[in-house]
Formats: structure tokens, sequence, C-alpha cells
């Protein structure tokens, strides 16, 4: 196993992972749990199977695996029989993960716990979803893991991106329009909503987090998203 490189701290409650080659660059999430030294938090995808990575979700206790596509798959097996952890994952993507342990699957949409919420938005991938977070160890911060759902374009810009390898563009464009229903607006003098994408954040050059989320997927013109070529 290689040492590999640690999680760094993006703000309270929250870790990035470095960058995931075996999910294609993708990136995966720590989000802090109630429990003593973030106990009962989230391990959203799954980053590289390394010494640091292992040791700082040892250090947790207890947690869960919360998958958003089978691209932020990894190596989700070696990862919850090392940690014994319980793996969430919507269902059109369940038979991916044969004889991996305490999996659970969910439908349309989940309250996983308080502030915590799940929504199927197929895509991506048959069975992509993001994760919506809020308060908990994030303080007063709304969080939402988009997975592959939107991708950073530029410095505090994302976009869904069409890949020749994406399930379904129409679809992919339905969720978004959905999501942006889904989504609470956000009341003036509150916090924004940061989006926490899966995909590789180099475009964000050295940012992790983008800022005003709610407002970013409110200016998506969807109908001009529609004539997108595959890239």
């Amino acid at each position: 196993m290689e040492a590999g490189r640690p999680a760094r701290p993006v703000r309270d409650g929250l870790w990035l992972f470095a960058p995931n080659r075996d999910s294609q660059g993708g990136s995966a999430w720590w989000l802090e749990g109630p429990g003593p030294d973030g106990a009962g938090g989230c391990l959203i995808d799954c980053p590289a199977y390394t010494e640091a990575n292992l040791e700082l979700l040892r250090r947790r206790g207890e947690g869960r695996i919360l998958l958003t596509s089978r691209e932020g798959h990894g190596r989700v097996r070696r990862f919850q029989e090392a940690l014994g952890w319980p793996v969430l994952v919507q269902e059109q993507e369940a038979y991916l993960l044969p004889g991996v342990q305490r999996l659970q699957c969910f439908g349309a949409e989940l309250a996983l716990a308080p502030g915590l919420q799940l929504l199927w938005t197929p895509g991506p991938t048959p069975g992509a979803a993001v994760v919506l977070a809020q308060g908990g160890a994030l303080g007063e911060a709304a969080v939402l893991f988009c997975g592959r759902l939107l991708s950073p374009v530029a410095p505090g810009q994302a976009a869904p991106l069409r890949h020749r390898r994406s399930f379904h563009w129409g679809r992919w464009l339905r969720s978004l329009e959905r999501l942006r229903g889904w989504l609470p607006a956000p009341d003036p003098g509150t916090a924004p909503l940061w989006l926490a994408s899966g995909a590789g954040l180099g475009a964000l050059r050295g940012e992790a987090l983008i800022p005003h989320g709610w407002e970013l997927l409110q200016g998506l013109d969807l109908r001009a998203l529609a004539l997108q070529p595959p890239a």
C-alpha cells in the first residue's frame, strides 16, 4: 500500500482527499459527524486506498460511505473491509458492487439524518446522486456534494460536462432542473450554498469549493446546454 498524501481540511467539518487515479482523478470528501473526533461522519466517494487515507478514517472510529456515482466507487470494497462501515448507493448501481458487505440502497431520495439528504440525479451515470449537508459540523454552512453532475470549469464556476461515456444527456438536464426545485432557496443574510464536486478540481486553481451554488444552478441555460455535443 502506498503511503499517499494526507487529506486537507477545507473548512470546519470538511476534508478533501488528494485526486484519485482509480476514479479518473476524481475528488472524494470527508464530512465530520457529530461524535467525538468526527465519528459518525460520511466518506463521500472513495479516495485512493493509501495508508494516509486509512489512518484518517480509522481515527473516526465509525462512519458510512456514500457513493455519488459509479465513477466514485474506486476501491470501495477494500475500504469497507478495512473499516467495517455501511455503503450507501443508489439502487440503479448496486449491481456493480457484488459481494460488498453492509450494502444499502435508496431510490428517488432519502433523508439520511437531520441536515443530510440524498437525491437521485441520473444522467452522468444511471445511479448518479447528490448529497446536501446543512448544519452540524459545518456550522451555518450548507454544502451540496454534486459528484460529476457539475464539474469545475474555472475558478468559482462549474457546469455539466457531457462526455462520450455519459449515460443520458437529456436525463442529466432534467435532473438539473429537478435539483433546482429541490434545493431550498437561501434566506437573506444566510451563508451561501457551496458546491463540492466529485470531478477533478484543477480548474479551480487551488480552491476546493465553489461558492454561490444555488445562484449558479439557477443561472444554467438548460435549453442551450441541450445542444452541447459530447466532448
